[in-house]
């Protein structure tokens, strides 16, 4: 029987996994993929809008030779923090189901089974891509990641979404040699996008290094073009490969089966304690970015390190050990 449960291996999981820790807790995280998965998965030359000491859990310092730490300075920090404080952790691990028994939970993997008293899910949202549904997406030129602009150059390249990382892939494509158009639904470049690239990307599309439809949406996606329309009507234009990054969104599928209550809305906000993250169901806690539904945009590393600290003080007050 474990004493906690962290379903997810990410920042926010292996702050929670050093709360546990301390407290001498039988803990276990799970993780479906590679520790810190998500930031894995980051593009290679991402650089966050945070600094480096916004980033650091539980007091560990995060050194960086970069005003703001880039992805692969990331993955060494986290990954220091995790070996060096020996984090009990299951990688490539799946959860499949999660079911209450009792007063303690059954959580079922794709490897194992386990008991636990309590549960922390700090599952991110990085793993489900919000998607267009329309006909030619399921194409092998479409993506909805994008790692590297190397295989885009000398091609011809959409990126849908005007988003930090729609912004960053149209720009290094561009730069790396690819013809790129960006498909907008809105009528400007977010005003989220960060605040050095954000005249970058304005100034390219001005001069018309890169070509950009706001107002646009894509219909139709083949194999050699594609179709969208814009306020001049629907367009036509030669394509070779897509790159969607229309956001992501929890797994919600995970938040039903065990019974979180969802807002009755488009946001499908969690129901939780702001002081506890406890959630409507007892014994189960939200941490992370998780806590905002659709809303993925309003928790990230730097306000949501403080979900661990509060969950154990919880926890604490109320776990038999």
């Amino acid at each position: 029987m474990k004493d906690v449960l962290i379903i997810g291996g990410g920042p926010i999981g292996i702050a929670c996994a050093l709360e546990c820790k301390k407290r001498n807790w039988n803990y276990l995280i799970i993780e479906k993929g590679a520790l810190t998965n998500s930031l894995f998965n980051y593009p290679k030359n991402m650089t966050f809008f945070s600094t480096s000491e916004k980033l650091e859990i539980d007091d560990i310092p995060f050194i960086s030779k970069n005003p703001k730490p880039n992805r692969d300075e990331a993955l060494e920090y986290y990954r220091r923090v995790a070996t060096s404080n020996n984090i009990n952790i299951n990688l490539f691990e799946t959860v499949t189901t999660i079911s209450k028994e009792n007063n303690y939970f059954k959580v079922t993997t794709d490897k194992h089974e386990y008991e636990t008293k309590k549960i922390i899910l700090a599952t991110g949202f990085y793993d489900i891509p919000n998607l267009l549904n329309i006909p030619g997406e399921d194409l092998p030129k479409v993506t909805h990641y994008y790692k590297e602009a190397h295989p885009y150059a000398m091609q011809d390249i959409v990126v849908v979404g005007a988003s930090n990382s729609s912004v960053d892939a149209a720009l290094e494509i561009y730069r790396k040699g690819g013809n790129v158009t960006m498909i907008i639904r809105g009528e400007a470049i977010g005003e989220r996008v960060k605040y050095w690239v954000r005249p970058d990307i304005i100034n390219r599309i001005k001069e018309g290094s890169i070509n950009a439809y706001f107002n646009s949406e894509i219909t139709e996606i083949k194999t050699k073009e594609l179709t969208f329309k814009s306020p001049e009507g629907l367009k036509t234009i030669p394509n070779d490969f897509v790159i969607a990054l229309t956001g992501y969104k929890p797994n919600f599928d995970l938040l039903n089966q065990i019974g979180i209550a969802l807002s009755n809305d488009d946001k499908k906000l969690p129901e939780y304690d702001k002081d506890t993250m406890e959630t409507n169901i007892q014994g189960v806690y939200l941490a992370g970015v998780i806590c905002g539904g659709m809303e993925t945009h309003k928790w990230f590393i730097e306000n949501s390190r403080i979900h661990a600290k509060q969950i154990a003080k919880h926890i604490e007050s109320t776990l038999a050990v």
